[in-house]
């Protein structure tokens, strides 16, 4: 794929970059090791001064870079700049907060004497530079929610951005460097897919994130394996949404649909399969198809637009085959399941809700990225929970429900890394965020994603040190 700037609402191209070249790579990764030697051993005053000072440029460049994300990949402006709003919050999370989430720990005399300590300490450490392999589909905040706690933890970080989104990419290097980070502490590497391996077994990288396909997963998860490198996958999702009859409908209807097409339906956690009891299908289904047949398609420039174009040719082609794929074997369109007549350019699609869905069709199985809606009827919570976890992903789940039963139920056996009850899965920097089974494995945001690149140290002290 060649690393451009290509408009989906036109299908235009209106940037190309070329790759690095091996020796400016080299260049790159010797400042990052360079970097890291100064950074790891930074105040965390001083860390927090200089992402603060990042997060109130990113501020500042809050509409000219939410406009550079809607043309590189489609999201409409208004969630773009909210994009752009919910990163500059979460690195000022950070800031404040990093030095007492990786506050020495001190286990209790008692509990460690027996292993002859006078005293013991767990001490939290950088581990070095991480390589973040990042998508294009939230192209800011993807990659702050790994940088923000990297750099306060005292990493340095090293990304490989989507190539459809490099103006980005580049942004984002140029924002650290802009709020005073040393050179070497945060760089973008404009190089293709083929490129990673190099990079993830160069012995100065010590680690690697990776948000994207399940593909890309398994290729960066077998080379780090190879090489025994710290990983944290976040893969795809086919989040389930359960609605039972104790629901608020209005909200649960309401909600599904934001839940659904948020960023135009390309997001790893919006809810795609809606499981319903089946004294309240019938309600939903009917509310839920008129909501989504309401929506605005358009362009994504305008503030009225409510589902910009996918971000890709090939990416609309891919749900297309799975819509018809679902359509082939017996499903029904209640609406949608096409390109809409009035855009001739771009790479649109129409909000669609499927009914009579079945685990014969692709879909059922793999993620639809994509304004795509699958919706299941069910006789009861314990038949939610099956259909819910006949999926060989495991992100995050919905269930709308007021009884308490079905919530411990649902907080139980959902194989999921979240269960949202009566609300919308979203990412927050206070939350850990990843899953389970083909979603992944490790832990992004809170304390438990700050903690993923460190090296958890025991410090035993067999006598008093000397005062």
């Amino acid at each position: 794929m060649p690393i451009a700037t290509v408009n989906p609402a036109t299908g235009e191209t209106l940037r190309t970059y070329e790759a690095l070249s091996p020796e400016e790579i080299e260049r790159r990764l010797d400042l990052a090791r360079a970097a890291f030697a100064e950074h790891r051993t930074r105040p965390f005053s001083e860390r927090a001064a200089l992402l603060n000072r990042a997060a109130d440029l990113l501020d500042g460049d809050q509409q000219n870079i939410a406009r550079v994300m809607t043309t590189e990949m489609g999201k409409p402006i208004a969630a773009a700049r909210a994009e752009a709003a919910k990163c500059a919050k979460a690195m000022r999370w950070y800031a404040a907060r990093a030095e007492s989430l990786l506050a020495d720990e001190h286990p209790a005399a008692g509990d460690v004497e027996d292993s002859g300590a006078v005293r013991a300490t767990v001490r939290y450490r950088p581990l070095g530079v991480v390589l973040a392999v990042m998508p294009w589909n939230f192209p800011l905040w993807q990659v702050i929610r790994f940088a923000a706690p990297a750099l306060m933890a005292g990493n340095v970080g090293l990304l490989k951005h989507a190539s459809n989104v490099p103006q980005t990419a580049l942004y984002l290097e140029e924002l650290f460097t802009r709020a005073g980070y040393p050179q070497g502490c945060f760089q973008t590497l404009l190089v293709g897919s083929d490129a990673i391996e190099s990079v993830l077994r160069d012995p100065r990288v010590a680690a690697a994130t990776l948000t994207g396909s399940e593909g890309a997963g398994r290729s960066v998860a077998s080379v780090a394996g190879d090489e025994v490198k710290k990983t944290v996958l976040e893969l795809g999702g086919s989040d389930a949404y359960v609605v039972m009859p104790s629901a608020d409908l209005d909200a649960a209807v309401s909600t599904a649909v934001t839940a659904r097409v948020q960023n135009n339906g390309q997001s790893c956690i919006a809810a795609k399969r809606f499981i319903v009891h089946t004294d309240v299908y019938d309600r939903f289904c009917d509310r839920f198809t008129a909501a989504m047949e309401d929506l605005t398609v358009g362009d994504p420039l305008d503030e009225s637009t409510d589902i910009g174009p996918l971000a890709s040719e090939g990416g609309r082609a891919d749900l297309e085959e799975l819509v018809d794929d679902a359509l082939g074997h017996g499903a029904t369109a209640r609406c949608g399941g096409r390109r809409p007549a009035h855009l001739e350019r771009g790479w649109y699609y129409e909000p669609t809700v499927l009914t009579d869905v079945t685990d014969t069709m692709r879909i059922h199985r793999e993620e639809a990225f994509g304004p795509v809606a699958s919706l299941y009827r069910v006789a009861d919570a314990e038949q939610a929970v099956a259909v819910a976890n006949d999926s060989p992903f495991g992100l995050s789940s919905n269930a709308w429900t007021r009884d308490s039963t079905e919530v411990e139920l649902f907080s139980q056996d959902l194989e999921a890394g979240g269960v949202f009850f009566n609300g919308m899965t979203a990412s927050h920097p206070a939350l850990p965020f990843g899953g389970v089974k083909r979603s992944g494995y490790g832990r992004e945001l809170s304390g438990h994603g700050i903690r993923e690149f460190c090296n958890v140290t025991t410090l035993w002290h067999g006598t008093d040190t000397e005062k």
